[in-house]
């Protein structure tokens, strides 16, 4: 009975464990940068001047972009603050990842029984992984709770019967359900709205779609939907809409970008498919128990190794509907991003990295969950292993955990170096009206880091990205108006750069802009990533 008794208490518990683990330090956990500086310049101009975007964030792959929703999903509280609170925007980003945690214990509790959702909202609340998706600004990491939704959605809409209360945690009571055939077809609608956010999110998001949309195809073939495949359709009309504008409204530049990109050479430097399948896999599978593969391959392997024997163990079990849905789902997910997203078979220390398949987090932590169930319910040895493998994982999670502070200190010292070189700038008598121009080494990389806090202060800058001048920068201005330039320079990047950041970089590639005068300072403002200010050239 005591299990019994102790059942509510699993769900408040675990939303507190995941708030403890993701709300402290929340300013400085996060990295600052580039994509950071981005999004908050888009919010800005958004709330504060009415500029609504179309376009999400760009990718790595050419010019395409992610979806705009990521924006107008965050846009309410970045209105409440004027889009001056890098705070207040990664707040609610956090607490989208500790209510997925709510949703993965539904969703394992639905399918396994109290234990297996109690173990799969755990797993989900301590991973290293889920913990940094919610911790800094970044379009994929709402995904975690979108992607939740639409998995609970698709469950939810068979039908499955609820858990009913028992003492045992590890009963399943329940025969096999027969298949999606039971539920109201309504869920499909939570279903399709959490597959539509998780796409637009990370165009990567599309991988869930056939997760997703197999089981709703062979609902609707048992029994009438209704008006529900007009409210699907409604949603992602809703959720592309403003791509159609744009495209109506630049020539179709996001399809041009498109074929641009599928048309061009993308495996010529990537490994053979064989191999690619076997890194992405490795990585799909083990990021939410471990984190990246980089930080410790043979856990991932072992890791790997664990969920995949879970699917072959549980392939007949009681719960082996959804086993077999969420295994296929993730080998689904292995095989199309290798082909798909070729660069995941390189992992790069120092940058984000597994964010294309954060929508498969869900499904792994739910298998463990559903595994750790049915081993507590066998013999003794697979018990034991059972509790030793989460052991593991707490030790591993322990000592894995982001720390209070991100090596680049976060926003704070993002805000502090701006406020450097707004000294800098006053020192040599440029004001806030005055132009300023933001430059980057290298020159693939984006300004917006830097330019965001110097907007937020009022400055007036001319900020060059990769794809034309960041948001906020001044309208009409040009380099040629400038009082003064910001120059920065990325030292994990001194390969493509050419030369050490510091003064040896900045130095030769100012002498290549041939405009600008006097060094007015130079700094480190995160450890590797110099800033430099230079006085425009004395007029002749």
């Amino acid at each position: 009975m005591r299990s019994r008794s102790l059942e509510p208490l699993v769900l408040p518990a675990l939303l507190v464990l995941a708030a403890l683990l993701r709300f402290p330090d929340l300013a400085t956990r996060g990295t600052w940068d580039g994509d950071q500086g981005h999004d908050m310049l888009v919010l800005r101009a958004f709330v504060r001047d009415g500029v609504v975007p179309l376009l999400g964030p760009p990718t790595s792959i050419g010019e395409v972009h992610h979806g705009a929703w990521y924006y107008y999903l965050l846009a309410p509280i970045a209105a409440l603050t004027g889009g001056d609170s890098p705070l207040a925007v990664v707040t609610v980003i956090a607490a989208s990842g500790v209510a997925a945690v709510g949703v993965v214990w539904w969703l394992a509790r639905s399918i396994g029984g109290p234990l297996a959702g109690a173990v799969a909202g755990f797993v989900f609340a301590i991973s290293v992984a889920t913990v940094d998706e919610s911790i800094f600004i970044w379009n994929p990491n709402l995904i975690a709770l979108s992607s939740s939704v639409a998995l609970a959605g698709a469950w939810r809409a068979g039908g499955w019967r609820r858990i009913p209360w028992r003492p045992d945690w590890g009963t399943d009571p329940r025969p096999e359900p027969t298949g999606w055939a039971d539920g109201s077809p309504r869920w499909w609608l939570v279903a399709a709205a959490g597959t539509a956010v998780t796409m637009q999110c990370h165009v990567l998001g599309v991988t869930l779609l056939p997760v997703i949309a197999v089981p709703f195809v062979l609902d609707a073939r048992r029994r009438s939907m209704g008006r529900v495949p007009l409210g699907i359709a409604a949603i992602f009309a809703a959720a592309y809409a403003p791509l159609l504008v744009n495209e109506l409204t630049t020539g179709f530049s996001e399809t041009r970008a498109a074929i641009d990109y599928l048309g061009s050479d993308r495996t010529s430097d990537a490994a053979a498919i064989p191999v690619r399948f076997g890194i992405v896999g490795l990585r799909v599978v083990s990021w939410p128990l471990i984190g990246l593969i980089t930080d410790g391959l043979a856990a991932g392997v072992v890791a790997t190794g664990v969920v995949v024997a879970i699917v072959v163990g549980l392939w007949r079990h009681t719960s082996r509907t959804a086993v077999r849905w969420l295994g296929l789902g993730l080998l689904w997910s292995s095989v199309f991003l290798t082909l798909a997203a070729p660069s995941l078979a390189t992992a790069i220390p120092g940058l984000p990295n597994d964010h294309y398949h954060a929508f498969a987090d869900p499904m792994v932590a739910v298998l463990v969950g559903l595994g750790f169930a049915a081993a507590i319910r066998g013999r003794v040895v697979a018990s034991a292993a059972a509790a030793a493998g989460l052991v593991a994982l707490v030790g591993w999670s322990a000592t894995h955990m982001p720390p209070p502070v991100h090596p680049d200190g976060g926003y704070p010292a993002g805000a502090a170096a701006g406020s450097r070189v707004l000294a800098a700038l006053a020192g040599a008598g440029v004001g806030l009206d005055d132009v300023v121009v933001l430059r980057s080494l290298p020159d693939f990389k984006s300004t917006e880091s830097m330019a965001y806090p110097l907007v937020r202060a009022g400055q007036t800058v001319v900020a060059e990205t990769p794809r034309g001048m960041a948001p906020g920068s001044a309208t009409g201005s040009a380099s040629g108006d400038a009082r003064a330039l910001v120059l920065l320079c990325d030292d994990l990047f001194r390969d493509a750069i050419g030369e050490t950041c510091g003064g040896p970089a900045e130095d030769r590639a100012v002498a290549g802009y041939g405009v600008w005068g006097a060094l007015l300072q130079r700094f480190e403002a995160h450890p590797g990533r110099w800033v430099s200010v230079y006085a425009a050239a004395p007029a002749t």
